[in-house]
């Protein structure tokens, strides 16, 4: 999960400060998020899935597609 929400975030060329206002996530938590330190709550992995436009088991590893 780490490394696929960093990269998607990477991929796109967008800054956690500017990922986190669109989100509506605190900067501090959706780094949380990046790192593995906080995992996300239902709301957020949808969020996160629907911003990113991938599925919620790939943004979770449990798929490569």
């Amino acid at each position: 999960m780490v490394s696929r929400l960093r990269q998607l975030r990477l991929d796109v060329g967008e800054t956690i400060i500017y990922v986190s206002k669109q989100l509506k996530i605190d900067p501090n938590t959706l780094s949380r998020y990046e790192l593995g330190k906080r995992q996300p709550d239902k709301e957020a992995w949808i969020k996160l899935a629907n911003y990113y436009d991938v599925s919620l088991d790939y943004l979770m590893g449990r798929t490569d597609e």
